[in-house]
């Protein structure tokens, strides 16, 4: 027969409620005591019935993060430090993927998610301005990247402005002056890639050097095939260039390969800079120069902002901007 929790309180020497206290960790319990709980429960074998404690409490324990693909490393990343973040508040993750879709996107908002989740985590793409109405749903939520500002609930941002900034700077600094751009997106009015593109003419123009249109480069979706492409396009046309600022690691990436496949130095010819400071940034050849926006942190402060709403939290909502961090590595200074 399976082990109850009045059998633990009858092995321990306790009442039921004071098992309960101690498998919910309730603070105001003598050490002694919950010593005692702790040895009957390993004893016995005892496990915790999680969806009778969720159907009486009105939880479910579980939080949902929806991103536009996992594909792509710095959302697997995010996704990683999030399930850390959930995880010391003894919360589960369930991940959805949107593939940067509209439809998809508001689709997932739309959905029911009252009897799966206590929460969302929702980093949108494809959403603009004009669908922060969208966002009044019924379950709390916390909106992680910078894709829809001034919204009626909690947001996350990457410092995107000041972190294309600093890295800009750093390539002007080592001496650089053509700087091509991977990962444009003419079409594209409000996101990721209109931020960091307009800080980085704006950088530009404040050490007096020209935005040259003709090196700014689609390179499509933001993966290492399309930064390998976008760089062989770039080199087809015989423009010179001595520096590549590419919008994200993975596009950086791509560039590294294609530009090290046509003979070209890395950074003695072509100083190479990304942005998100995925993990193979640390490991690539040469080590990537980029921005960390500070993932961990990103995660931590979402999660804990929608532990606070899921408890009832109605104080006035928050947009916070992460730190961001310049690492500087051999694919600007030619050192490892």
């Amino acid at each position: 027969m399976a082990v109850t929790m009045r059998d633990v309180a009858r092995a321990a020497g306790v009442s039921p409620k004071t098992v309960s206290n101690v498998m919910n960790g309730y603070p105001y319990i003598r050490e002694e005591t919950r010593t005692k709980v702790l040895a009957a429960i390993d004893s016995l074998g005892y496990r915790m019935n999680i969806s009778a404690r969720n159907l009486k409490s009105g939880r479910t324990g579980i939080i949902a993060l929806a991103v536009p693909e996992l594909s792509n490393p710095y959302f697997a990343e995010l996704a990683d430090a999030a399930i850390a973040a959930a995880g010391e508040h003894g919360l589960t993750v369930m991940i959805e993927t949107t593939g940067a879709d509209r439809e998809r996107e508001l689709t997932a908002l739309a959905r029911p998610r009252g009897h799966l989740v206590d929460g969302l985590l929702y980093s949108p793409l494809g959403l603009g301005p004009d669908d922060v109405d969208q966002l009044g749903t019924t379950t709390p939520m916390v909106l992680l990247g910078e894709r829809i500002f001034h919204s009626p609930v909690d947001h996350v941002m990457i410092d995107n402005v000041a972190g294309t900034e600093a890295v800009v700077r750093h390539l002007l600094d080592q001496g650089r002056r053509r700087i091509a751009v991977i990962g444009v997106r003419p079409t594209e009015g409000m996101g990721t890639a209109a931020i960091r593109y307009g800080a980085f003419a704006g950088t530009l123009a404040e050490y007096g050097v020209p935005v040259l249109e003709e090196l700014a480069v689609s390179g499509g979706k933001w993966h290492r095939s399309s930064g390998a492409d976008a760089m062989e396009e770039l080199l087809a046309t015989g423009r010179k260039f001595d520096a590549v600022f590419a919008l994200n690691d993975t596009l950086a990436l791509g560039a590294i390969r294609a530009l090290t496949a046509h003979g070209v130095r890395i950074p003695d010819d072509v100083a190479v800079a990304g942005f998100d400071n995925i993990d193979e940034a640390s490991f690539s050849s040469p080590t990537l120069t980029t921005v960390d926006p500070n993932r961990v942190h990103i995660a931590r402060t979402a999660v804990e902002l929608l532990v606070r709403r899921m408890s009832g939290d109605d104080s006035d909502h928050q947009e916070i901007v992460a730190p961001y961090v310049l690492h500087t590595r051999a694919s600007t200074l030619g050192t490892n």
